[in-house]
This record gives C-alpha cells, sequence and structure tokens, in this order.
C-alpha cells in the first residue's frame, strides 16, 4: 500500500513539474518544449506523410479536422463487399473506427440502388492522421470521408485501374445546377449519410444542394440541414462526423446554422449565376501556412512518436 501511494505521490509531482507522459501513451500531454530539435521547425505533413502505418494506441482524435492528427487508426481493405478504396498508393485509407463503421454502413445502403454495387471510396486519413503531404487541409483526425459520385459499378477494379480512373463531375454552369449525370441514386444516398446520427455535415457543390431542396418531398427534411454547399465537391461528397463521446481532445466543428440551409445554398447559386463586383477594400489573401509540430495538439508529439 505504501508503495502505491508511493507512486500516486510521484506522478503528482511529475505533473506539477510539466513533466511528459510516456510517448505512446494517446493520451498523455507532450509538451512542446519536448519537441525534439530534428522535428522544429520542420513540416508537419512530412513527418506525418512519412508514417506508413497507425500507432499502437487506442483509436482516439485529437484537435480539429485541419489542426490534428488520429491515434489507432484503423486500415479500411482496399475491397471490400460494397466498396473499394481508390489511389491506393496515396495510403490515404485509415480511419477512426467510427468512420470505418460508417463506410461500411453507407455502401451498404448505396448497393441497394439501382445501377450501383456500393461506393468508391476517396480519402480518409493518412495512417496518423495529421496534415497530408498534398491535397487537404482537413482530412486530418480521421472523421473526414470523401466518396465518389461515379456509381461503383465494379467492385473487382485493379490497382492500376484504382489508381487511373476518375470520378465522374455532377455539375454544370460552374457549380450552379447537376448536369445529366446526377440521379435519384445520388439523392438517397446523400441523404442516407446525412441521416446517419455521426454525421456532422455533408460537403456537395452549391447546384447538387438545390436540387436535392427542390426534389425532397417527404415531410422531414432536418437532415438537409446537414448538406452544405462548398466549392468544388462535384466528383465527391464530402462526410465530416461528430467527434466520437470519448474523445475529450478532439474538437467539433460549430454546428450548421438552424434550418434545411436551401436559402442558403441558392444564395450561392446566384452568386454563380450573377457574381457581385469585387470589392476593391477586400484584403489579399494570406499565403497557407504549413503546419508544423508546434502547431497541433500536444498529445500529436506522441501519436507521432509510438511504434
Amino acid at each position: 500500500m505504501g508503495r502505491y501511494l508511493g507512486l500516486i505521490a510521484l506522478g503528482l509531482t511529475l505533473a506539477a513539474c510539466g513533466a511528459s507522459a510516456p510517448p505512446n501513451d494517446p493520451q498523455g500531454v507532450v509538451s512542446t518544449q519536448n519537441i525534439p530539435a530534428h522535428m522544429a521547425g520542420v513540416h508537419a505533413k512530412t513527418l506525418f506523410g512519412a508514417k506508413p502505418g497507425g500507432s499502437p494506441q487506442a483509436p482516439r482524435p485529437f484537435g480539429s479536422y485541419a489542426k490534428g492528427c488520429m491515434a489507432g487508426g484503423q486500415r479500411l481493405p482496399e475491397t471490400g463487399p460494397t466498396w473499394q478504396a481508390m489511389r491506393p498508393s496515396r495510403n490515404r485509407n485509415w480511419g477512426h473506427p467510427d468512420a470505418i463503421d460508417f463506410i461500411e454502413k453507407i455502401s451498404r445502403f448505396a448497393a441497394t440502388q439501382p445501377g450501383w454495387k456500393g461506393v468508391y471510396v476517396g480519402d480518409i486519413s493518412q495512417p496518423r492522421g495529421g496534415p497530408m503531404l498534398s491535397g487537404h487541409r482537413s482530412h486530418q483526425t480521421g472523421l473526414d470521408i470523401d466518396v465518389w459520385m461515379r456509381p461503383a459499378t465494379r467492385l473487382n477494379l485493379s490497382e492500376a485501374e484504382r489508381e487511373n480512373i476518375s470520378s465522374t463531375s455532377m455539375r454544370r454552369a460552374r457549380g450552379a445546377f447537376t448536369n445529366d449525370n446526377w440521379t435519384r441514386a445520388h439523392h438517397e444516398i446523400i441523404k442516407a449519410a446525412a441521416k446517419d446520427p455521426r454525421t456532422a455535415r455533408i460537403f456537395v457543390f452549391p447546384g447538387a444542394k438545390v436540387r436535392m431542396c427542390k426534389d425532397e418531398s417527404g415531410p422531414d427534411r432536418a437532415w438537409l440541414r446537414k448538406i452544405r454547399p462548398w466549392w468544388g465537391h462535384h466528383y465527391h461528397f464530402h462526410v465530416r462526423l461528430r467527434c466520437p463521446a470519448d474523445a475529450a481532445h478532439c474538437k467539433n466543428q460549430a454546428p450548421p446554422p438552424p434550418g434545411d440551409g436551401c436559402a442558403d445554398a441558392q444564395a450561392w447559386v446566384d452568386n454563380i449565376l450573377d457574381p457581385p463586383p469585387p470589392d476593391p477594400d477586400a484584403p489579399d489573401p494570406k499565403p497557407r501556412k504549413e503546419l508544423t509540430m508546434h502547431d497541433l495538439p500536444r498529445q500529436c508529439l506522441a501519436v507521432l512518436q509510438a511504434e
């Protein structure tokens, strides 16, 4: 008993002195002062992009979607009963278990739709999350999922095919409207994804949101609130899941504004068709800042170093 109390006292003393927890403890708080010299000032995307596998830790996201990392990431198999992971060379088919389960669920639903045998899955996250070597600013916590708009008509694509084929655009008029590739199945699959209680929001191009608002005739329109217009997102729709209940250090995005969001999406479309004049007083856009380990949650050093 005396030894047990002594260990507790030692732990309290270390905590009071600001000592860090062991580097393989994803709950440990690793002070930025402990960042190794060889990592100081190095772009975090270089460090996280070099990790080929997940960390041997309990699954847990840290930080925000655009400034975070993921402990204990789970790899989505490249081919499953109702999905295939695309662009395998990127090694971005890793996610929190909630994301993997979500993909399995939505792909099974997609397989019930005419012309779909499941879904083609784009980027989720790198093995340990974090900033990516190219592309996304988000997808850092294993809770963002890109699902291709192209119907999955074959689930036996070779690795070479999955590296080289492209998704299919659904937009016309610079995103103000959907084109002839859009089907009711797209509506139903995105609707099912939005109705999953784990979903925080789904990003689609503005014309798709307006089309869904017009086509939805059912009395339940609450799910439309989660469908948000955003630039791009005409080759895929982007699902963002909420932080899991046990992830105390995961930061949720603010919830969407009240209402179904249809008027907001229509305003996006109106601005595409009739752009407002440029604001001469608008500040010049700031260059994108490359994140370093000092910018990420303190737990991310433990995630990066865990072996």
